[in-house]
């Protein structure tokens, strides 16, 4: 994905290709050019697009070197420069449209046999019904009355934590209930 860069740091690149204007800049991409690829193939996708960031990147820093005041915060700086440009490509990203002769109908998904719906839910409610009172009771507040946690305790008047160890071993019960195999 190549963006196109401002026609003015295109011209100053293509200007000083033979004949750096910046020394510094040069000597400053050969020393962390790869770090400062890693940054960017981790903006994008594949590496050729990573390559092009940094070259945007780059060419923009070059356009600014001589307002750059301090050079020790440069790898800030390109940094921010691969980070804005890689949000403007993602801003400007096209998204193509294509007319076509009929509408795409997303195929409907099977509706539920209401038979094995209600078997699943006897099958439940007798596993549900074997638990002791109390666990039972924080099973039916957590799951069936979709009560948080700290409410089923307010409700019962334990502990949360007493709620939590219930729960757990009250799930563990309905896990191990033979009456649920066919379900499952």
């Amino acid at each position: 994905m190549t963006t196109p860069v401002c026609t003015g740091a295109s011209r100053a690149v293509a200007a000083s290709a033979g004949h750096p204007r910046y020394p510094s800049f040069s000597s400053y991409v050969r020393a962390r050019g790869p770090v400062l690829l890693r940054t960017a193939r981790s903006l994008t996708a594949n590496s050729s697009d990573a390559e092009d960031l940094l070259q945007t990147a780059l060419t923009k820093t070059y356009v600014a070197w001589e307002r750059i005041e301090d050079h020790r915060a440069l790898d800030g700086y390109v940094r921010r420069a691969l980070v804005n440009t890689r949000t403007s490509q993602w801003r400007k990203r096209k998204v193509d449209e294509f007319a076509c002769e009929e509408l795409p109908e997303k195929e409907a998904a099977p509706a539920p046999d209401p038979a094995e719906q209600q078997v699943l839910h006897d099958a439940m409610w007798r596993a549900v019904m074997k638990l002791p009172d109390r666990q039972r009771a924080m099973v039916v507040l957590r799951y069936y009355g979709d009560l948080s946690e700290a409410q089923t305790a307010d409700v019962l008047g334990v502990s949360i934590g007493t709620v939590k160890s219930a729960v757990s071993r009250a799930l563990g019960k309905l896990r191990e209930d033979p009456g649920l195999d066919p379900v499952r």
